[in-house]
């Protein structure tokens, strides 16, 4: 007897550095599935790794509803055929919700952007962002800490390992690295440095990022760079306060994505994720002159027919 493929609904957060899925069961809203993968600046094929990741499951899964969510939303909607498409702060405060109903504020740190949300009740009631340094994001520590020698993945416990923490700049990415590149040639321990790096970041955070706003508690820290113990421990002895590191902090976005999936009322249009896997897929984009905002519209070709416009502000192409 053919088992019975599993119904579930599926979130999927493409992002500029990594690109992440979650797949909850229907009936528990049970985590069933999950990937974190690198973007590498190919988010067509970051999306196949998705599919793919699914398509594992034998049978193929049904999906009922997908949501999709990041900067790279738009193509992944297009990609699955869904109209359910969020940005990260409804996606993150839904996750952050989900593992703790009253949570007050949610730090959020990715590749390439930070964020604080301010929380009440259960619906997100402020924000901020980063600037456009990338200071104290994941990319910059992956960047040092291939500088360094060093997988990322081990920062936090070296930096917890040090009796000292380095002076490092955390304001500008170009003087962190002068300052640790000096650092090195004195001679100061490794350990030392790599918790220095994560005070500034810490620090940096709190006096840009979360500048003005009311860091409460219950908070909840989400995104990759919460996977780092030193920074942790730096957020909370700079706040006073207990970060809870969320238990999806790697994949929360998407995970947001697939509640929200969840909270859809009515019929869904037909999932087509899994003619990645099959068809062939590419995008291109044109400039429009047929009106004064002369648009760059992206077009989504499969098997070398074009099936969507988006990113046309006047509509013409996406609209039809």
């Amino acid at each position: 007897m053919a088992s019975k493929s599993a119904e579930i609904f599926l979130g999927v957060d493409v992002g500029s550095v990594t690109s992440k899925m979650v797949a909850l069961d229907a009936k528990s809203l049970d985590i069933l599935d999950s990937l974190y993968v690198r973007t590498h600046g190919n988010p067509l094929e970051s999306m196949r790794k998705v599919m793919k990741k699914l398509a594992e499951r034998r049978p193929l899964p049904s999906v009922i509803a997908s949501a999709t969510t990041g900067s790279g939303r738009t193509l992944a909607a297009r990609l699955m055929n869904t109209q359910i498409i969020k940005n990260e702060i409804t996606t993150h405060t839904l996750a952050a919700v989900k593992i703790l109903p009253d949570v007050r504020t949610i730090v959020e740190i990715g590749g390439q952007d930070s964020k604080i949300i301010i929380v009440e009740g259960g619906m997100a009631v402020d924000f901020a962002m980063n600037t456009v340094c990338a200071a104290g994001t994941g990319s910059f520590l992956d960047q040092q800490a291939g500088r360094l020698g060093i997988k990322v993945e081990d920062m936090g416990e070296m930096a917890l390992s040090a009796e000292h923490a380095a002076t490092i700049s955390g304001r500008c990415t170009v003087f962190a690295e002068t300052d640790m590149i000096h650092k090195q040639q004195i001679g100061i321990p490794m350990n030392e440095i790599v918790a220095g790096l994560c005070r500034s970041l810490a620090r940096n955070y709190v006096a840009t990022v979360a500048k003005g706003k009311p860091i409460r508690p219950p908070i909840v820290f989400q995104g990759g760079v919460a996977a780092n113990k030193g920074i942790v421990a730096q957020f909370e002895k700079q706040t006073g306060f207990e970060f809870r590191v969320s238990p999806h902090y790697g994949v929360a976005g998407a995970y947001g994505a697939a509640l929200l999936a969840s909270m859809v009322e009515g019929d869904q249009p037909e999932f087509q994720g899994f003619d990645m896997l099959e068809r062939e897929h590419k995008i291109d984009s044109f400039t429009c002159r047929k009106c004064e905002e002369v648009c760059s519209v992206l077009r989504l070709y499969r098997d070398g027919k074009p099936i969507s416009f988006w990113n046309d502000r006047c509509g013409m192409y996406s609209s039809g």
